[in-house]
């Protein structure tokens, strides 16, 4: 099974530079999609066009249009999808989905970011403190789940180009990895770090400068899964920073077909 997590910037402008010709010889089964920033409609005849064969699931904003958003595709038809945590400030923003499939849960997730303001940075802590009584209610489950998308949050130093000079941003905070890391610690596990644990990859770059030429970077996306997966990691990918599809990377992973 092979599952990729990409944060889109607009899936508009990701299909027009070429992300979905490039994802198709993937040959993927599910392809998880942060900040769609379009409606339902959009996304779904993007994928109709795009990936026959698929269908796709979206939870908007309905806070505005042209905002956050995500959508999960897939070959085979979910038993169930839920679009909401029980949190409507959170929810209304399109930050979460997650389809059932039997036993496993696949959920793509999008964390604001707090660097655009004060404002959004405390918004982005008290959607970290909802949170943690969820990410313990999914590993308490037992289930085999897959938690795909942009975290906005590195975990350490081989997660990110300049470690010292961005202890004081936004996606960097101590505050913020140590809950992140919290998450591992208490059982889930971080599927580029268990395949890769001395990898330095990145999966996003500031549109300022030169940051992606140069590989000035950032690790912020993810597939933690929990310990029923830990036996079926097999490999994984960050798809070449030349492919400028979005600020963003694609990351893919293969997990063993159980049985």
């Amino acid at each position: 099974m092979r599952v990729t997590t990409f944060n889109a910037n607009g899936l508009r402008s990701a299909a027009a530079k070429g992300f979905f010709a490039w994802w198709r010889k993937l040959d993927a089964e599910l392809l998880c999609l942060q900040e769609t920033r379009a409606s339902t409609a959009e996304v779904e005849a993007l994928v109709t066009h795009h990936l026959p064969g698929y269908r796709v699931f979206h939870r908007p904003a309905e806070t505005r249009t042209g905002y956050s958003g995500v959508a999960i595709a897939c070959r085979r038809e979910p038993d169930r999808v839920i679009g909401e945590l029980g949190w409507p400030e959170f929810d209304r923003e399109g930050r979460y989905l997650e389809l059932c499939f039997g036993a496993l849960r696949v959920i793509s997730l999008y964390l604001p970011s707090g660097s655009s303001s004060p404002e959004r940075q405390a918004f982005k802590f008290q959607v970290m403190h909802f949170l943690e009584s969820v990410w313990s209610e999914w590993l308490a489950s037992g289930r085999p789940m897959i938690v795909a998308g942009d975290l906005n949050i590195v975990r350490g130093p081989k997660d990110i180009r300049n470690f010292r000079a961005n202890q004081k941003h936004s996606g960097c905070l101590p505050e913020e990895r140590a809950w992140l890391n919290a998450r591992i610690e208490e059982g889930w596990i971080d599927t580029y770090r268990a395949l890769r644990p001395e990898g330095e990859e990145y999966t996003w770059w500031s549109q300022r400068g030169q940051a992606r030429s140069k590989d000035v970077g950032w690790r912020i996306d993810y597939q933690l899964v929990s310990p029923k997966l830990s036996g079926r990691l097999l490999d994984c990918s960050i798809a070449p920073r030349e492919l400028r599809f979005s600020d963003h990377a694609p990351y893919t992973v293969d997990y063993r077909d159980d049985g």
